[in-house]
């Protein structure tokens, strides 16, 4: 039974798949990754005016050249400037995590999609994704990059 078993197995072709170079290094991801740089650059861009203004007045207050009234005011101001640059940062970081996600998901639709491709053009048994070693012989990661890359 046991030999049996084995020549079961030796028939059985299996090859490995690194989903998460895919995910760095597809030609759709890197899009992907470009665009969402590019549609949250203006928020990213308007943080940074924060947190410049943040900063300014941060030096102001520690000149020590105001007078007490209008140091209060002042930091007054930056808590609340702190305080907006807090949760606008968390938002921009929601944001940023639900589109990226958004973005994966129809990414990862086509990566399974190239791997179903590859797997049943090399007439593949298994395929195991990000196995903790890989031996390069058996590892089709370059080709589902390629077929990516094709369309």
């Amino acid at each position: 039974m046991f030999l049996s078993s084995i020549s079961a197995f030796a028939d059985t072709k299996v090859s490995v798949v690194d989903i998460q170079r895919i995910l760095r290094e597809a030609a759709p991801a890197v899009r992907a990754t470009k665009k969402l740089e590019k549609e949250f650059e203006p928020k990213r861009i308007e943080l940074q005016r924060f947190s410049a203004q943040g900063k300014a007045l941060q030096q102001m207050l520690d000149k020590n050249t105001l007078v007490e009234a209008d140091r209060r005011v002042k930091e007054r101001e930056l808590v609340k400037l702190n305080q907006d640059f807090q949760r606008m940062q968390r938002e921009i970081n929601e944001d940023l995590n639900t589109r990226r996600n958004e973005e994966m998901a129809g990414l990862q639709e086509r990566v399974n999609f190239a791997i179903r491709t590859v797997a049943e053009a090399e007439k593949l048994d298994v395929v195991i994704q990000d196995p903790v070693y890989r031996n390069p012989k058996i590892d089709i990661t370059d080709k589902v990059l390629k077929l990516l890359a094709d369309k």
